[in-house]
């Protein structure tokens, strides 16, 4: 079985999510199984339908979720330290064509969300950066062709 790597704050924010589909959404879809079967015949009940739709989506989040927490490797960037850009770190990068600089933090596939500066270690962007360290260059291709970024500042927070 493959690990999953994922920070500290991302596996809570699993747990979190598992205990709510398991604590809120079960019960609740439940309910709406018993209340539609008290409309009579099942096999023309829309609703009954759909809470039992609901109820394997649901079935199916928590199954994924168990499976990735159970493949959890928690790193803790905090206790991280070191030159060189790996797992767990922030960086900041300068593009050296516009000079816009960003911040990145590179966290597990999950975590992801680049709006709050959370890049997933599969990005080309985060391949691109591992192992280099503060002044080296990154060459990445995206989307919008090919962008060379600085390496500002490496830090494990």
């Amino acid at each position: 079985m493959e690990k999953v790597p994922m920070t500290v704050e991302g596996f809570q924010k699993l747990e979190a999510e598992l205990h709510r589909l398991k604590a809120e959404e079960r019960p609740r879809i439940i309910q709406q199984i018993s209340d539609a079967r008290e409309h009579g015949d099942l096999s023309e009940n829309a609703e009954y339908h759909a809470a039992k739709e609901a109820q394997g989506l649901n079935e199916a989040k928590v199954a994924d979720l168990e499976d990735k927490l159970s493949r959890a490797e928690v790193i803790d960037p905090a206790k991280l330290s070191g030159a060189t850009i790996k797992f767990g770190a922030t960086v900041t990068l300068e593009d050296e064509d516009s000079g816009d600089k960003v911040k990145y933090k590179i966290v597990g596939e999950h975590e992801a969300n680049v709006r709050e500066g959370k890049i997933s270690i599969a990005s080309p962007i985060a391949r691109a950066l591992i192992g280099k360290s503060k002044g080296d260059s990154a060459e990445v291709t995206t989307p919008r062709g090919s962008r060379s970024y600085e390496i500002l500042k490496v830090e494990y927070k």
